[in-house]
Parts: structure tokens; sequence; C-alpha cells
């Protein structure tokens, strides 16, 4: 068994935003914000866009969702949602 330390990535500027999910999730419930990433099996292999990424509480106003074919391009437009509703992420 790991330590807890080091089953959170190592923040890289020149990494991809999939490397920091869990610390944005992690950030976005010390905000009081319940969120969460899934994939879906069923959209995979329709080829649809199989990635959600769903928020909602603390300081939004409403809920907010973001999909898309990759983490990565789901989480890219989840963080930019996420700041046009007022939530300075750090990340």
């Amino acid at each position: 068994m790991t330590k807890a330390t080091e089953r959170w990535p190592k923040q890289d500027p020149d990494s991809g935003i999939e490397d920091v999910t869990l610390l944005i999730l992690e950030w976005l419930g010390e905000q009081g914000v319940g969120a969460m990433v899934r994939v879906d099996a069923e959209r995979v292999r329709e080829g649809r866009p199989a990635w959600t990424f769903v928020a909602g509480g603390g300081p939004l106003s409403g809920g907010l969702r973001a999909d898309g074919a990759s983490v990565a391009e789901c989480m890219g437009k989840a963080l930019s949602r996420l700041r046009a509703a007022g939530l300075d992420v750090p990340f």
C-alpha cells in the first residue's frame, strides 16, 4: 500500500489537465461544491462524447455540466464554465 500523499499527481505546468483533475475535484469540495467526472461505456461504444463533468452547490447558483470526447476536453470545458460562473479555480 502506498502513502496517501503519493496517490496525488505532481503538479507540472507542462502536463495536461488530466493530471490535476483529482486536485480540481478536491478543491471544489473544499469550496462546498459537489462534483464528479464520469465515463459512460455505452457512449464509448456508440462513438459519442463519453466523459461528463457535473457540479453543483456551494457558490454555484445552479448546476453545471460539461461533456467531452476525452477527459482533457471535458475538464477544459468544465474549467471554462466554472470560471464563467465566478469560481477562480487555481489550476
